[in-house]
């Protein structure tokens, strides 16, 4: 089996030493090739390169940024390049995720350990018995994610301690915590909620303030803990949806403090849940701040989101 290992050298739970074991262990098993992501999107030029050089298999190790590249490289890559003859999910190389980053939520919701010596050893035994899974992707317009997507309030949260860890500060639940009350406090247009939630051939769902989505639960985690707007969210089904409609500060608390609790699910009157969407389209009066899969991406008025069925194989 040939494979190519994706490093990103900034992730923030390995070293140097830690690198140098993971690529001997997969040595061991596989013909394996070597790259360091150097810039943003880097990952996802050398994932298009897997796919012209046939390789079998594609391991990362980084964080859910370093996935999502990897990921939108391998969906992306020329149809020349692959079997159109097979099933989608086999036409391309299997992914295999070992978790680097601070957070890791996508390979924590495939069932991996969260400690990447562990991980590795799971990954190794499935390269061994051949045990892969098909998952499922989103798509917001051409770009592809693993686990989720944020329009709004959440989005901006992301913006913010992207900024702080560029000044050097660590990516922790209490960063994340303090960005999202800065940002609710004093960057986030509360009175007008003007997101609108498009469905074909249905009457859309209009003055949204903020808007999460989801391809699998958990959202994210808090430590070990799993944080969950749309628990029934999976892999094997379409998107789900939480939409706030209004973020006043009584019902944004009682929200906060339902997606905290582990027995409680965001309900009430300014929430909006749906479940297992193949398709709609979010539009905005105004720009709105949009991430994928943790990722800021910029502003946006409108994005169309899909869900892409049985669209990789993966070693879990």
């Amino acid at each position: 089996m040939r494979a190519l290992l994706v490093v990103n050298p900034k992730a923030t739970a390995t070293s140097q030493r830690s690198r140098d074991v993971l690529v001997r262990a997969l040595r061991s098993e596989v013909d394996l090739t070597v790259e360091y992501t150097r810039r943003r999107d880097h990952a996802v030029i050398l994932a298009r390169e897997a796919v012209r050089h046939g390789m079998d298999l594609v391991v990362t190790l980084g964080g859910d940024g370093t996935v999502n590249e990897v990921v939108n490289g391998l969906m992306t890559a020329e149809p020349s390049t692959v079997d159109l003859a097979q099933p989608s999910a086999e036409r391309l190389p299997a992914l295999a995720v070992v978790p680097g980053g601070s957070t890791n939520v996508f390979a924590r919701a495939l069932g991996l350990p969260r400690e990447w010596p562990e991980a590795t050893s799971v990954i190794l035994d499935g390269v061994r018995l051949g045990r892969f899974r098909s998952v499922g992707l989103g798509r917001a317009d051409d770009r592809y994610f693993t686990f989720c997507a944020g329009f709004g309030l959440d989005a901006a949260v992301v913006h913010r301690v992207e900024q702080a860890r560029r000044r050097g500060r660590v990516s922790t639940p209490s960063l994340y915590l303090r960005a999202m009350i800065a940002q609710y406090a004093l960057g986030t247009e509360r009175r007008h909620p003007d997101i609108a939630l498009e469905l074909p051939d249905e009457v859309a769902a209009t003055e949204l303030a903020t808007v999460v989505i989801q391809n699998t639960a958990p959202w994210t985690y808090i430590g070990d803990r799993e944080v969950n707007p749309n628990p029934d969210a999976s892999f094997d089904l379409g998107l789900d949806v939480m939409a706030v409609r209004r973020l006043r500060v009584p019902s944004t608390t009682r929200t906060v403090t339902q997606l905290l609790s582990r027995r409680s699910q965001p309900h009430g009157r300014q929430i909006l849940r749906m479940h297992d969407l193949e398709e709609f389209t979010l539009v905005a009066g105004r720009p709105q701040a949009f991430q994928l899969d943790g990722d800021y991406l910029g502003e946006r008025e409108k994005v169309r989101f899909s869900s892409v069925s049985a669209a990789l194989r993966v070693i879990c």
